[in-house]
């Protein structure tokens, strides 16, 4: 059974049209013939996710999104993905954007890595910034 469940932590926060965000994550996954097991998103405040930062990957900084892969078959998704709502906020004002429209950036910047798309050299960046843009397309 395909499931997507979102979860707040410590921050006052809710996901405007849950049902249709998670169709579209649903539609993403399966247009890289992956199957969805299971996706957790955690929404959470700044606080909440320097400490997973710290304590799972020794990171001591601020980030918007971190992606823990729990898959252990081939081509099939389960994951726990924490996403700072005010990192996305304050990325969202910085960089002119809407909440939602970063919002659903940062979501599917996780998804795409599950799905096996770095970002750690110059042209990855590129590649998956123009991933993300094809994706952000498909939202109803």
């Amino acid at each position: 059974m395909s499931v997507i469940y979102f979860h707040i932590e410590e921050v006052d926060f809710h996901i405007d049209n849950p049902e249709t965000v998670k169709h579209w994550i649903s539609t993403i996954i399966t247009n890289y013939d992956y199957t969805l097991k299971e996706l957790n998103f955690v929404f959470c405040s700044d606080k909440y996710l320097h400490k997973i930062n710290v304590d799972y990957l020794d990171h001591d900084f601020l980030t918007d999104i971190i992606t823990f892969d729990q898959s252990e078959i081939a081509n099939t998704l389960e994951s726990d993905i924490f996403i700072s709502v005010e990192r996305v906020r304050e990325n969202a004002a910085d960089l002119n954007h809407t909440f939602t429209d970063e919002l659903h950036r940062v979501i599917i910047h996780g998804v795409l890595h599950l799905l096996g798309f770095g970002d750690s050299t110059v042209e990855e960046k590129q590649a998956m910034r123009e991933k993300e843009e094809a994706c952000l397309s498909l939202r109803p």
